[in-house]
């Protein structure tokens, strides 16, 4: 490997290792000033070596960013070092929510409630509270009801690079797509 690259992969290393959320291609790109298919041969190198390693760290990809963090089965080590109080596990209505925002974003609270058939407020303030949903807007509607979506700490959570990697939905023979509720689809305004 040339020297050259060697101090560019390093310089990228420690920009994520220092980030602590992940970072864009293009800004990588322009940091190092490199073009964009070269910074992302770079960031790829970088993943393969740290994944291959089974290393206490590994880089992932989130949707159109890079991050650096450590790896699911040493997190009860960090957690006892750090003197982390685990997090509770997610409720079943939790999980129904996350993955009703998750498959249909943006959704709107009602659109939940719809899906989920009964209040879903707490729920929906608990995962915001986690950092897994963010309020993505308000509809052009009356009310101007916020709408939802998933973050990239969900992403992480999950170790998927984006939502085209979430499992595909099954649905039973028995169901009708006319029995299905619609994903929404309004255009959005920022929340403000």
């Amino acid at each position: 490997m040339k020297p050259e690259i060697s101090k560019i992969q390093g310089a990228a290393e420690a920009i994520l290792f220092a980030s602590g959320e992940p970072v864009s291609l293009e800004r990588l790109a322009e940091v190092l000033e490199l073009d964009k298919p070269t910074a992302e041969k770079i960031l790829n190198h970088l993943t393969d070596r740290f994944n291959a390693e089974n290393a206490g760290v590994q880089i992932l990809r989130l949707e159109d960013g890079w991050q650096m963090c450590t790896r699911a089965e040493y997190a009860g080590q960090v957690r006892q070092a750090l003197d982390m109080r685990r997090n509770m596990p997610l409720s079943q209505a939790a999980l129904e929510v996350l993955a009703v925002v998750a498959y249909n974003q943006p959704v709107t609270k009602s659109f939940v409630e719809q899906v989920r058939g009964v209040d879903c407020s707490g729920v929906l303030g608990s995962l915001t509270s986690k950092g897994l949903v963010e309020e993505r807007g308000r509809l052009d509607l009356p009310g101007r009801p916020l709408i939802y979506g998933t973050t990239p700490d969900f992403l992480r959570c999950l170790g998927i690079s984006s939502l085209d990697d979430l499992p595909p939905v099954e649905h039973g023979e028995e169901e009708e797509e006319a029995d299905e509720p619609q994903k929404q689809s309004w255009p959005a305004e920022d929340a403000g």
